[in-house]
């Protein structure tokens, strides 16, 4: 099922993770061949997913919120949505670590909130850059990033990001600046990645 897509790896330096056959094989509607289609399956997706998750409060710094988030975002389309990766990626930490990592992010974003220790946007930031660092699920980690900061900053009466003002998942400028902030990040250097959530 899983090799319908004619076009299943993007270029290696567009930042997206590529998917195992094993993993293709859990794409779920079977009209599915171009990867046009995929996506917009997806956003169709993702775009039922936000309208439920802002309808409601939720506890964003939760692991098992994070994992049904993706699980609503992704899960008309595959079989494995809201599942931790198995595979090791392009990007993110060992598979056995997923879960305990996530935990630490929860732990430290709970304590960044509490004590103060950085500005809102700053919070959310490096929420942010960890999670799509952990790259917890087979694919969707940067979509599913982007809209858990999103909800976070909620919780902390601020605005959205913008994220560029772009769609982030098709390749151009935009989705490069963002890789290049998310680099300067890996290295402790947040001011790209601040600059360009609210540009």
């Amino acid at each position: 099922m899983g090799g319908r897509i004619i076009d299943p790896l993007l270029p290696e330096n567009d930042g997206q993770t590529p998917l195992s056959e094993e993993e293709r094989e859990g794409l779920i509607p079977s009209y599915i061949t171009l990867r046009a289609e995929l996506n917009e399956a997806e956003q169709a997706n993702i775009l039922a997913a936000e309208e439920w998750a802002f309808k409601r409060a939720h506890n964003v710094l939760d692991i098992d919120f994070l994992y049904e988030l993706h699980k609503r975002m992704f899960g008309r389309v595959w079989t494995w949505a809201g599942t931790s990766r198995t595979t090791g990626k392009n990007i993110g930490v060992d598979a056995y670590r997923i879960r305990t990592d996530l935990q630490e992010l929860i732990k430290d974003g709970t304590y960044w909130i509490e004590n103060g220790t950085y500005e809102p946007d700053e919070i959310a930031v490096r929420f942010h850059h960890r999670l799509v660092h952990i790259h917890p699920y087979p694919n969707g980690n940067g979509r599913h990033a982007r809209l858990a900061t999103d909800l976070l900053l909620r919780t902390l009466d601020q605005p959205r990001f913008t994220w560029g003002s772009q769609n982030l998942t098709d390749p151009g400028q935009t989705r490069t600046l963002y890789i290049e902030a998310l680099r300067a990040a890996d290295n402790h250097d947040y001011r790209l990645l601040l600059a360009f959530v609210r540009s």
